[in-house]
């Protein structure tokens, strides 16, 4: 069993989050529920058990509106008014799918540069894009790592100014009331400034990239309380808000009057355009304060300050007001609890039930604001940059998976049509590579390019992970349909999977062989063969492009099945699978005891096939627990082990592992996965929790016969869950 503990310098968090959490799962409107275990859930108690409430400025618990498209993040003034302060914690972010941005290449940096070739065991010569360290390759890396990136489109918070003219600080916010009502998608936020109350009430619009925003308080009819409109240069750092207000004179903000109470800025940086379109209601003032920096003013006398501020890449002529926006939120959020799946822990009595249901919940809201749009999202969504916005299509299963669960395929859905506008540049990488059909990037961005990296060129299993989602919609929809729509991404990365495959060293098997890094990424490119989820995964993905073959009456493709029939064994030693055929010793050598212990995937993440066996998997996860460094893991490693132990038949160690009490296990106040000072959130780990607690609920494919049969059967877990699809 593992240790239910808690990391010393998170015992405030862990205090804080076993004092009360519910889990509530969400689906889709379009698809067909299965058959609910429990019935009858209040699904608005459900969700507003779990609002958040802030009584103080915390620079972890910044709380985010949005759609999938759109994210607007802001800190405890109910706006963007403190950027500064929340930088070191989740920053406040103004991001859209469609906002990107490229530095000028002036000296002709070409991404054939920083090609490196290695050399395979059978004598195969790949290239790769990699990270170079000095000269003129390490400016091209360091250009294409950059370029694009996600760009913030701009802060909108607020200029208070006190009683002897300074300005206000946060510090300065007293009484401080802000709640998150996840039921609406609306946050309010209350505070006294020199005794003078404020309120602000804020929703994301639902159909648009945009805010609305009313403001109420005795100092915007003084004049001291005024919005304040600013708009960066684009930022090339690692993990950070994503702006950069050091270099004013690289972009252009220029502002136009519409029409009496309504102004567009177009912004311009190097070969980037967008526009922000603002609206407000009655006589205020719009007015330029700084370059690219404008304040909006309330009509002298005015104690209400109501404004819309939409963002797009042409402009909108009409804005919606704050009425119209509050009902696209409410009714979108609505629409969105009530439909789809949901779980309910009120009954139980385990001590984590209401921490689990919480964690759930709240992971329900940010994946929906994060990661339901047109594009993969980064591992920060949209509320911070992360690998410089760009997102990790290994990560994909991590941030999709759950809404096929959760009965909302339709969310899944939404950012599949990357694949085929990246389809070409897939299979110019295996063709330049000497491979057959489309390798799929992995560190990339909206164009399909791939950055330059020491790993990401070299990893696979992102590979069947578009097999995985496309079976998931068949099942959900059973359709010729479907079959037609995703058959090209199918056969393509069949294709290329197939050919990746060597029986390279004669005993008539099938092996992934080097160079390759596995999901355990400490691994030698060139020095490993044979990883154990990437063969369960291969085997996996060859069956699921099989069987579509068989359902649109085609003829079986005989390499597919050839390589599928041979693929080489999990490699074991001491009744145990190792993370590596080339690797035997590994268990024994703590360098390779870090990173993620994805070997427990194999049957965990993936169903069971012939390639597992049960009792050596259990004494593998049981070898893992008792000697893995875990403060090397990361946030949905832990939901992994979960599955891997329903899997075995062992839920107590699934709700131990959910509960692990180490640092990257950290779910904060606003639900967001900690990870670390340098990554504070991390949505696939909130994707992972909703994958694992919907199997644990739903069942799997092979399951034992019982009610929620994830969970222990020990009286204590009551649990009662509607409209889940059962996992494969």
């Amino acid at each position: 069993m593992i240790k239910f503990s808690f990391s010393p310098s998170f015992r405030t968090w862990c205090v804080l989050l076993l004092s009360g959490i519910a889990v509530f799962g969400c689906a889709g409107n379009d698809e067909h529920n299965e058959e609910n275990s429990g019935g009858g859930i209040d699904r608005f108690a459900l969700v507003n058990r779990h609002n958040v409430e802030l009584e103080k400025p915390d620079t972890l618990a910044s709380l985010s509106v949005g759609n999938g498209e759109f994210a607007y993040t802001v800190d405890v003034s109910g706006l963007q008014t403190f950027p500064e302060y929340y930088e070191k914690g989740v920053s406040l972010g103004t991001q859209s799918q469609w906002g990107w941005h490229a530095f000028p290449n002036p000296d002709n940096y070409r991404w054939e540069e920083i090609l490196r070739y290695d050399t395979s065991a059978i004598g195969q010569v790949i290239s790769f894009p990699v990270q170079w360290k000095e000269g003129r390759k390490k400016k091209v890396t360091d250009y294409f790592r950059t370029s694009p990136h996600r760009l913030h489109l701009g802060i909108i918070g607020l200029e208070i100014t006190k009683e002897d003219g300074s300005k206000v600080m946060v510090d300065d916010l007293q009484d401080v009331h802000q709640e998150l009502d996840l039921w609406k998608g609306k946050i309010t936020s209350e505070y006294s400034i020199e005794g003078q109350p404020v309120k602000v009430e804020l929703y994301g619009h639902q159909e648009k990239d945009g805010i609305s925003a009313k403001i109420s308080s005795p100092l915007v009819a003084s004049g001291k309380l005024k919005v304040k409109f600013r708009f960066p240069y684009g930022s090339g750092c690692h993990v950070c808000p994503g702006y950069d207000w050091t270099q004013p004179d690289k972009h252009d903000s220029y502002l136009e009057v519409m029409r009496p109470s309504q102004v567009r800025i177009s912004r311009t940086l190097d070969s980037a355009k967008y526009v922000t379109d603002v609206s407000w209601e009655g006589n205020g003032a719009f007015e330029t304060a700084a370059k690219h920096t404008f304040l909006l003013n309330a009509q002298e006398g005015q104690e209400t300050l109501e404004f819309t501020a939409l963002f797009s890449e042409e402009g909108e002529s009409e804005l919606p007001d704050f009425g119209s926006t509050a009902k696209s939120s409410e009714a979108g959020w609505e629409e969105f609890w009530q439909s789809g799946g949901a779980i309910d822990f009120s009954e139980c009595t385990d001590e984590r039930a209401n921490e689990l249901e919480r964690r759930v919940v709240l992971s329900q809201y940010l994946t929906k604001v994060n990661c339901a749009g047109s594009l993969p999202p980064q591992e920060t969504g949209l509320t911070m940059n992360s690998w410089y916005g760009k997102f990790h299509m290994e990560m994909h299963w991590w941030h999709g998976a759950h809404f096929g669960l959760w009965n909302r395929i339709g969310l899944m859905e939404k950012s599949l049509p990357w694949y085929f506008s990246s389809l070409e540049k897939a299979r110019a990488t295996a063709k330049r590579q000497g491979y057959e059909g489309a390798r799929w990037q992995k560190m990339t961005d909206p164009y399909g390019d791939e950055s330059p990296s020491s790993v990401a060129p070299y990893l696979i299993w992102q590979q069947p992970h578009i097999l995985y989602f496309v079976e998931q919609i068949y099942q959900a929809r059973p359709e010729a349909a479907t079959l037609e729509k995703y058959k090209e991404l199918v056969f393509e990365t069949a294709e290329f999977m197939a050919s990746f495959a060597k029986d390279s060293k004669g005993d008539g098997k099938y092996h992934l062989i080097a160079p390759l890094i596995p999901a355990q990424e400490l691994f030698p490119a060139n020095a490993t063969d044979d990883p154990p989820f990437e063969l369960a995964y291969w085997h996996y993905g060859l069956n699921v492009a099989l069987d579509w073959q068989e359902r649109l009456g085609m003829e079986e493709n005989k390499k597919w099945r050839e390589v599928l029939d041979n693929l080489a064994p999990l490699a074991i030693k001491d009744s145990l699978y190792l993370p590596s055929s080339t690797h035997p010793r590994a268990y024994e050598d703590d360098f390779y005891l870090h990173d993620h212990p994805v070997v427990l995937g194999a049957y965990g993440i993936l169903p069971k096939t012939e390639m597992i066996d049960t009792t050596i998997m259990k004494n593998t996860l049981e070898k893992i627990l008792k000697i893995w460094n875990w403060e090397t893991t990361w946030g949905w490693d832990y939901p992994m082990m979960a599955m891997n132990a329903a899997r075995l038949d062992m839920p107590e160690t699934a709700l131990d592992a959910l509960f692990m009490g180490e640092e990257k296990n950290t779910y904060l106040p606003n639900g967001h996965n900690y990870q670390d000072k340098r990554l504070r959130i991390y949505l696939p780990g909130n994707g992972g929790l909703l994958t694992t607690v919907a199997m644990m609920a739903a069942g799997w494919e092979g399951a034992p016969d019982r009610p929620t049969p994830g969970f222990p059967d020990n009286g204590k877990w009551n649990v009662k869950w509607e409209g889940l699809r059962e996992m494969p």
